[in-house]
């Protein structure tokens, strides 16, 4: 790879780590300060409801993997192939001091995803906002282009969305399994249990297979359809 290339993959590299450290650190405080709202002072009191990133980065979830991941894939190759995941430090709550245990637990663990919305509704704006003031077209958001705007208002989008929607998926240790969970009957307990042992390899087996690429890709081709749509 050449200096110029080099320089394009750092260039492209840093940008996506800083939406992600965003759009992580967005989702970990909205969490934080759901479980606050309703009577839990536990993230507060450790200072997770913030969007300093400091307060939410995992060394290896947040940083290692995705910069491995990002590397390879532009790389291409059959290392190419690895997904593009990432996490950051958990959250920690009192289910014991919430107000109303089952609205709570909805909305706490809602609102995570509900703050990758909202910065995907930010990114849809910004689009909006290059088109009119900026001369930008919908081939400077949704190709490849070295401007660095418009890489940053694409990743903001579609990270953001995927994210949105991974996180809903029912799988430990996701959010959505923690909302099924409350309307679940009792019956459904040993379901759970089994869940909660083996969902984080369930799930990264079907990430492995394509299972996530097949669900998220009618949400990205919308995406590309609003965006284009909004021009």
């Amino acid at each position: 790879m050449g200096e110029i290339g080099i320089a394009n993959l750092v260039s492209h590299l840093i940008i996506y780590m800083v939406v992600l450290l965003l759009a992580i650190s967005a989702h970990e405080a909205g969490h934080a300060w759901m479980s606050y709202k309703f009577g839990d002072n536990t993230a507060y009191m450790l200072g997770r409801v913030t969007l300093n990133p400091v307060s939410h980065t995992d060394p290896i979830g947040t940083l290692l993997i995705p910069i491995v991941a990002f590397v390879l894939g532009t790389m291409g190759g059959a290392l190419g192939s690895i997904p593009l995941i990432g996490w950051g430090k958990p959250t920690p709550v009192n289910p014991n001091n919430w107000t109303n245990y089952k609205l709570a637990n909805v909305m706490v663990s809602i609102a995570g995803v509900l703050a990758n919305l909202i910065l995907l509704i930010i990114g849809l704006a910004l689009a909006k906002i290059l088109y009119l003031f900026a001369g930008f077209d919908p081939a400077s958001i949704l190709g490849r282009e070295a401007n660095p705007l418009g890489i940053f208002v694409r990743n903001l989008m579609f990270l953001n969305l995927s994210l949105f929607v991974f996180n809903l998926l029912p799988f430990p240790p996701l959010d959505g399994s923690k909302i099924l969970s409350t309307f679940l009957p009792a019956s459904a307990q040993p379901i759970l249990e089994v869940l909660e042992t083996y969902g984080f390899l369930i799930l990264m087996f079907l990430i492995y297979i394509g299972v996530f690429s097949l669900v998220i890709y009618p949400f990205w081709i919308g995406l590309r359809y609003l965006v284009i749509a909004m021009y």
